[in-house]
């Protein structure tokens, strides 16, 4: 099963007047400030009116993100605002490493500072193979999460 990357739904309200496809396309650069070189991909679902905006980088994604901080709003021609909910799609969960993290750092520290990703569901430490003489705890944790956006590389947490 294949995934999507780089994309967001944006829902638009169903309870005002139905937006067309040219609206849609006039309101990503007016509303949204993208530039054709930004977009890999628009994908419109008539009747239910989600769009699927496919982006060509993570970089446009961070930068969409602290514009719109998950709601926008479409401005109709008779003046009339539709609420447009936005949602990163095709994250979803996964199995992140976190290595170098002193095991004197609580799993709550990692759970805040993963927080703002989304939400944390577990958080594993990885042992050493028993075919060592001490099958125990390495200074790697798992931490399974469900993402709406994506984590960096680094973070910083607690001071390491």
């Amino acid at each position: 099963m294949s995934e999507r990357q780089n994309t967001f739904l944006f829902a638009f309200d169903q309870h005002n007047h139905p937006i067309t496809t040219y609206d849609i396309h006039e309101w990503i650069p007016e509303t949204l400030c993208l530039r054709e070189n930004e977009v890999a991909m628009i994908q419109i679902d008539g009747p239910r009116r989600p769009v699927y905006i496919k982006f060509r980088d993570a970089h446009s994604i961070q930068e969409l993100l602290a514009l719109t901080k998950v709601q926008g709003e479409y401005r109709h021609t008779n003046s009339e605002i539709s609420k447009v909910r936005i949602k990163s799609v095709g994250l979803g969960m996964r199995r992140v490493r976190i290595a170098n993290l002193p095991p004197v750092v609580p799993d709550r520290v990692l759970k805040m500072a993963l927080g703002k990703y989304r939400e944390v569901r577990d958080i594993q430490e990885e042992t050493w193979s028993s075919a060592y003489r001490y099958p125990v705890a390495k200074d790697i944790r798992i931490a399974i999460v469900t993402l709406v956006q994506h984590i960096p590389s680094h973070i910083l947490m607690a001071g390491h």
